[in-house]
């Protein structure tokens, strides 16, 4: 027997997703596509995400690739807003395009039942070579986990974004 992988969560419903879970980013990504075998995520790139000397900072190019990564794992699994980025590491191969959005290409490599591992790619709009490339790996949290320990956690999590 042969296991085909299908999309649990689509383009819409990951939207939505970021847009509860996530409101900080929601407006500066956009899911452009998504297959089983990958997803496409755009960074909306804007001066805020510049560093000195005007070329786009590596913690905008990692937040692209870590929720890009993050997006496909939930497209396979469903809405599960616990999953949670156990190792990353990302290399920065050449300096991004100016004025160009930023877009990331993310696929997976292994999906297994609690540890996911990712790879993405970024890539100036319009241009064929990656300006970084990052490796991450997700654990994904048990199903059967009480909802008072969920809504514990969602809340300290709440809680501590505030401080």
């Amino acid at each position: 027997m042969v296991f085909e992988p299908m999309v649990e969560m689509e383009i819409p419903e990951l939207h939505d997703f970021l847009e509860q879970e996530f409101p900080q980013v929601v407006d500066e990504l956009r899911i452009e596509a998504l297959s089983v075998e990958a997803i496409t995520v755009r960074l909306k790139v804007g001066d805020h995400h510049l560093r000195p000397g005007g070329t786009l900072g590596g913690p905008a190019m990692f937040m692209l690739a870590d929720v890009s990564a993050y997006c496909i794992v939930l497209s396979r699994i469903g809405w599960r807003p616990l999953v949670v980025t156990t190792n990353a590491g990302i290399d920065f191969l050449r300096k991004p395009a100016a004025g160009r959005d930023l877009l990331c290409v993310a696929s997976i490599l292994k999906m297994g039942r609690e540890l996911v591992v990712v790879e993405a790619k970024l890539f100036s709009e319009g241009q064929d070579a990656a300006v970084a490339r990052a490796n991450l790996t997700y654990h994904i949290p048990p199903e059967d986990r009480p909802q008072e320990v969920i809504l514990y956690l969602n809340k300290q999590g709440a809680e501590n974004a505030g401080n």
